[in-house]
């Protein structure tokens, strides 16, 4: 197919130029190799394709009747193909993620962020959800959730270090209602619960006794203020309404300005990595290959 091909596009450029000798040099190869080109496309086709002399070449009607039905064809597939290497130099379309707002908001925003800098025709659409999403049902490119909770059938990349969730207040809280020295001593405290909007239940806060062979402990704690952001559970402990439980890396810059502090140290708990994962048969978009190189770790 693809000679085939080769064999029409020699065709046209001898056509359009009238001479041999001046499609050959356009194309460069030698005026012989040309020339048989062109004389096993007539035997193939069973027909005369131009009449040739020695100053020039012209179509013959058979010629001409080809001439004019494939010089079109040729030209567009041409045209759709410096299209497709436009499209690889200056990436657009459109990619959808699916994660939660710990990923989106914190982990990897400046990722995406310097992605969309990179490749100022892409357009990303990200939805925050605290579900495990089917990406293939609900159309999206791309979803990142915690390692252990993958489909087994999706291709998974590492996004982000181990998770670890920290429990911390503000100075004036612990100044005014003491600081736990147990897991268990939070059931007499104010917390700042998560409300997952696919469960009904305020998400448990769970420990790791690290002095005790990592046993863990779950807590299912009755918060004074619940809420469906994490966002809204940092500027609630900043400004002293109770503990909350969040990850490190999202309260880096409040412990370094001393807004919030650490308790229960000996606790903290370790998740796995998160993970964005995918259909193979997305791999082949170029696209989708660039951001999954952006993302990964």
């Amino acid at each position: 197919m693809s000679e085939n091909l080769d064999d029409l596009k020699a065709f046209l450029i001898v056509a359009r130029s009238g001479s041999f000798t001046k499609a050959a040099g356009q194309m460069g190869v030698s005026q012989s190799a040309l020339s048989y080109t062109i004389k096993m496309l007539e035997q193939r086709l069973d027909m005369k394709l131009l009449h040739r002399t020695t100053r020039s070449v012209s179509l013959t009607q058979e010629g001409e009747q080809l001439f004019n039905d494939i010089e079109p064809l040729l030209t567009s597939i041409e045209q759709k193909l410096n299209n497709l290497n436009s499209f690889r130099d200056n990436p657009r379309g459109q990619l959808r993620i699916n994660g939660t707002e710990i990923t989106l908001n914190v982990l990897l925003w400046e990722k995406l962020s310097q992605f969309m800098h990179d490749y100022p025709e892409v357009q990303l659409e990200l939805n925050m959800d605290y579900g495990f999403a089917d990406i293939v049902k609900d159309r999206y490119d791309i979803g990142i959730r915690l390692g252990e909770n993958l489909h087994k059938d999706m291709i998974s990349v590492k996004v982000s270090e181990p998770l670890e969730m920290i429990t911390l207040a503000s100075p004036d809280y612990l100044a005014k209602h003491g600081t736990p020295n147990t897991p268990e001593a939070l059931h007499q405290h104010q917390c700042i619960g998560l409300r997952l909007p696919s469960h009904e239940r305020v998400q448990a806060w769970e420990f790791r006794d690290h002095t005790n062979h990592d046993q863990v402990i779950t807590l299912n704690l009755e918060c004074r203020l619940v809420v469906s952001h994490a966002r809204l559970i940092l500027k609630a402990g900043v400004q002293g309404h109770g503990i909350v439980w969040l990850p490190k890396v999202m309260v880096e810059d409040e412990l370094s300005q001393g807004t919030l502090v650490t308790i229960l140290n000996n606790w903290n708990m370790h998740y796995s990595p998160y993970y964005m994962y995918y259909p193979s048969r997305r791999e082949s978009s170029h696209v989708f290959r660039l951001l999954v190189d952006a993302l990964k770790v």
